[in-house]
This record gives structure tokens, C-alpha cells and sequence, in this order.
């Protein structure tokens, strides 16, 4: 898997089951995203009012939380 996916930065405004969280980006627009495995491999907690970077889906949908801010 490469590492060409587009990156935003966005802030958590809730938390949902398993991981899940929606974000919304700098730009506006609200996002499902899920947590990194090594976010969870590393214990990483994210909570609403967050800021993170996400990597986008290339088809659109979800996003990934890659880092916390």
C-alpha cells in the first residue's frame, strides 16, 4: 500500500463505537473516520475537540486518523 493518499487536517466532533469517529475537516465538510492501527496499537487516544490529520480514501467514504495534533 503506498503512501500517496491526500492528507487533511480536521477536528473530532464525536465519537462513535469501535473506533469511529466524525471529523470535521478545515474545509467544512464532516467525515467518517476510523482510527490507524498503530494509533491503536500504541494506545493513542483521540477525544472530541482533537485536532488530527487524516488520510482521505481515494474512492471517498471514510478517512483515516493517522496522527493526533
Amino acid at each position: 500500500m503506498g503512501n500517496n493518499a491526500e492528507e487533511k487536517q480536521g477536528i473530532v466532533e464525536e465519537a462513535l463505537p469501535n473506533t469511529l469517529f466524525r471529523v470535521t475537516l478545515d474545509s467544512g465538510e464532516q467525515i467518517l473516520a476510523y482510527l490507524a492501527g498503530k494509533m491503536r496499537l500504541h494506545r493513542i487516544k483521540v477525544l472530541v475537540g482533537d485536532k488530527v490529520t487524516i488520510q482521505l480514501d481515494p474512492y471517498g467514504g471514510r478517512g483515516r486518523i493517522v496522527k493526533r495534533l
